[in-house]
């Protein structure tokens, strides 16, 4: 591939590829003066030597590492979310047009943008996705060994421990229905799931040794509703939480606020938005699920809250609602330096 020289562009649009990468330059006046197709090796030769620019890029896999390259040689590197990309397309869709697209997104005053992570972020989250690719594949081979059960007649008992502990009597009692082939397939499985326990159980503890080191992360954990695994998650995914201004931006952006459509000046609220990343807000929903069955009313003001609150609301709006709380909470603790929550009773709240 010739080497391709720089048009001294003022920002560049990438369009991100598995082997190569679609580079559109454009001038201050937003014009389109280059248009590039560069390797792996390539992009960085290019980058290298042209004078130092705006570069935008989609958040895909690969743009966080991208990113951090092209800082360090000396560029303001945005990523900015496919969605917010779409609307610049025109006409026709190829690489080189989604390349020119981003380049003109990434200009615009109002455009939002994905905070770029550092390796430790990456790393966590990783954990955190195995984690869950793991957890997931439990439940599944533990719905596939109940639904082979109950084809002979055998129902085990809702629930992930009983299941643990019911099985192995169920394979043990030859008064039951199971073939002789079952009973060995079923054992096979069985032991896939002990395989699948201790793995679980060795991320977990990995999450937790990270956790109890890092200052924000026991910080974070203070706070009613978030554990080590809730710290972590927030932390791989926010990081310190600078890019939301207000507290509010931050449960916003998890999802935990009503979707509004409305018109003609009458405003019309739905459900949660379920936006931004749903592992995190699973994890401070069913977080905030377990700050309404312990925290009792008369020694804390969240459960002095969350009491008055179950006066006036269905059960799962106040989860959600709850959780909501807690994430702005959570960018508090973020954002101020050695703040975390304190407990107080709700005579002296």
């Amino acid at each position: 591939m010739p080497k391709v020289k720089h048009q001294s562009a003022a920002v560049y649009g990438i369009d991100l590829g598995k082997t190569t990468f679609h580079v559109v330059g454009m001038d201050a006046t937003g014009l389109p003066i280059q248009r590039a197709k560069f390797s792996r090796k390539t992009i960085f030769t290019f980058f290298e030597e042209a004078p130092s620019a705006l570069i935008g890029m989609e958040a895909c896999p690969g743009s966080q590492w991208l990113a951090r390259k092209l800082i360090a040689l000396g560029h303001r590197v945005k990523i900015i979310p496919a969605q917010f990309v779409k609307p610049f397309v025109k006409s026709n869709k190829n690489d080189t047009l989604d390349a020119e697209a981003i380049a003109e997104a990434v200009v615009r005053p109002t455009m939002r943008f994905v905070k770029i992570r550092d390796e430790d972020q990456i790393d966590m989250q990783a954990l955190h996705r195995i984690r869950s690719r793991l957890v997931s594949s439990r439940t599944q081979l533990i719905n596939q060994m109940r639904a082979l059960c109950l084809e002979y007649g055998v129902a085990i008992r809702n629930g992930a421990g009983v299941f643990k502990v019911d099985l192995p009597r169920v394979l043990a009692d030859e008064t039951n229905d199971l073939s002789v082939n079952m009973r060995r397939i079923l054992a096979d499985q069985f032991d896939d799931l002990a395989v699948l326990e201790k793995r679980i159980l060795a991320v977990t503890r990995e999450i937790e040794a990270h956790a109890a080191r890092d200052d924000v992360a026991r910080r974070l954990m203070t706070v009613p509703g978030i554990g080590a695994l809730g710290a972590t998650a927030l932390l791989a995914a926010v990081g310190d939480g600078k890019q939301f201004t207000k507290a509010r931006d931050l449960a916003s952006w998890l999802g935990l606020v009503p979707r509004q459509h409305s018109t003609g000046g009458k405003p019309t609220l739905l459900g949660i938005s379920k936006r931004g990343n749903p592992y995190v807000r699973r994890l401070l929903i069913h977080g905030a699920r377990a700050c309404m069955i312990h925290l009792k009313s008369v020694r804390d003001r969240f459960g002095d809250w969350i009491g008055r609150l179950k006066l006036r609301m269905h059960p799962n709006k106040v989860v959600v609602a709850l959780a909501n709380k807690i994430a702005r909470i959570a960018w508090v603790i973020l954002n101020k330096p050695g703040a975390l929550y304190e407990r107080v009773d709700p005579a002296h709240a």
